[in-house]
């Protein structure tokens, strides 16, 4: 994203890292180690290669997914009108936008809870909660964990990380008016539980039962990627048997809009707000705002098993990092991102080579789409094989749930074996040197996948996905 003013590049706590690829030591390939881990083979030539965890309490697999989108909360209707390569961004008709620079958003149109949230608490609560609280009961469903079902686990043993970069804003911004307008006591009781930004897991966890790990992530717009991450890693600890991890956010509220329209980070495109969000386009000017919710059910192989559950995909591992350079800038150089990508290789044991698939983090700003594109090359020497898109090109940025819902974009592409186009490519850039899957979809057999995101501060993740293979 660009910010208002940008430091020319400096040296950050990373550059070790610049010094050490000089020296050609991957961190996929570490010189004779003395304890061999799960993670590592010795070869004849006494370099370390990546290798899967085998082991089925530590292997992590997906068996649920459900979400709150623009296109619907039906993940086969989500994917098949990405897959057709529609636009979900139209004109701001929530509120009157009108005397705002941008007026177009992936606004979500028509959402009902009905059968999800019961009536008085439908009504109370703030967008960002109505979302999660689908989105996770969805995906247990498709988990088959829905309704009673959810008595087969160990609720003990099971908990929920689904985290929001903003948190509920619309509540915020409603007792903030309250305040000024009517003073405090016309404040809501339920303004500070419903806009924390641990409440989301809260209340699911709550509604379901399950004691195990609950709190929130918030690490901006790549916070879906770090619950992923940190609900993968309580379950390889032995901490949890299963985690309902994502993340939600509901921002298309007037402060929120003005926020990022003070930021200068979104497109201006009000003549055509369809074709506004351009990653990798020499004429992109800005993200464009989404929202929604993405949430996956991950669990323990050796849990899914006994209880035989679907498995959709395995999640192989992920690492998170930070850029320590500026609020809102990414590093031109790139270092930050292509070192969380080598370390979430490592945690998969994975081997560059085998990558051939990316969902992007692509927002459609000038300095951020060309930043990871440099990451990316600095990981990937072959790109021939490798085809990234951008679901944001569709939906919008949706902040905190944009890793969820592109988590389900990925782990769809691997299933069907198509990837959805990244619309709106009409003049490329030349430096990009990948195929963007432009316009129109491709069919790919997809081996392993990453999934990036990335957040203001600085903060970078990288997922890793495959196939379930027994």
């Amino acid at each position: 994203m660009q910010s208002l003013q940008s430091p020319p590049l400096k040296l950050s706590p990373l550059q070790p890292l610049s010094l050490r690829k000089q020296q050609s030591i991957s961190p996929l390939t570490r010189i004779k180690p003395t304890k061999p881990s799960s993670s590592t083979r010795i070869s004849a030539s006494n370099v370390a290669t990546p290798v899967r965890e085998t082991d089925p309490k530590k292997r992590v697999v997906i068996t649920g997914m459900g979400l709150v989108s623009v296109f619907g909360n039906d993940i086969d209707t989500y994917y098949d009108r990405l897959l057709a390569g529609e636009s979900g961004v139209s004109l701001i008709d929530r509120f009157d936008a009108s005397k705002f620079p941008t007026r177009f958003g992936g606004q979500i149109r028509g959402f009902t809870a009905d059968g999800y949230i019961d009536g008085k608490n439908d009504r109370r609560l703030d967008d960002c909660l109505r979302y999660c609280l689908v989105a996770g009961k969805k995906a247990l469903e498709d988990a088959d964990l829905g309704g009673d079902l959810l008595s087969k686990i160990d609720k003990e043993r099971g908990g929920v990380l689904v985290g929001t970069g903003m948190g509920g804003l619309s509540v915020f911004s409603d007792g903030v008016q309250a305040l000024i307008e009517k003073g405090h006591r016309r404040i809501t009781p339920f303004f500070i539980p419903y806009a924390i930004t641990n409440m989301g897991s809260a209340l699911l966890a709550i509604e379901l039962g399950l004691m195990g790990p609950n709190y929130s992530i918030s690490t901006a717009c790549a916070t879906s990627n770090y619950c992923f991450y940190a609900a993968a890693n309580h379950i390889r600890r032995g901490e949890a048997d299963l985690m309902i991890a994502g993340g939600t956010e509901a921002a298309i509220i007037p402060i929120g809009l003005g926020g990022f329209v003070a930021c200068r980070a979104l497109s201006q495109r009000n003549d055509d707000p369809q074709t506004a969000s351009r990653p990798w386009d020499k004429d992109r000017d800005g993200f464009v705002m989404g929202e929604g919710a993405g949430v996956l059910v991950m669990e323990s192989l050796e849990h899914a098993m006994k209880r035989n559950a679907p498995i959709i995909g395995e999640y192989l591992g992920g690492a998170i990092n930070c850029d320590a350079y500026h609020m809102t800038d990414p590093r031109a150089d790139g270092l930050g991102v292509s070192s969380c990508i080598e370390r979430s290789l490592e945690d998969a044991g994975v081997s560059p080579e085998e990558v051939n698939y990316i969902n992007a983090h692509a927002t459609s700003t000038l300095a951020g789409d060309l930043a990871e594109v440099n990451a990316i090359k600095k990981v990937f020497k072959n790109t021939s094989e490798i085809r990234i898109n951008a679901t944001k090109s569709m939906i919008g940025h949706c902040l905190g749930a944009s890793g969820g819902l592109e988590a389900i974009a990925t782990m769809k592409a691997i299933s069907t074996g198509w990837l959805h186009p990244t619309i709106n490519q009409f003049n490329a850039e030349p430096a990009v040197e990948f195929n963007t899957v432009a316009n129109k979809k491709q069919q790919h057999e997809v081996n392993v996948a990453i999934s990036n995101s990335f957040g203001f501060g600085g903060h970078n993740s990288v997922v890793v996905f495959s196939a379930f293979k027994p």
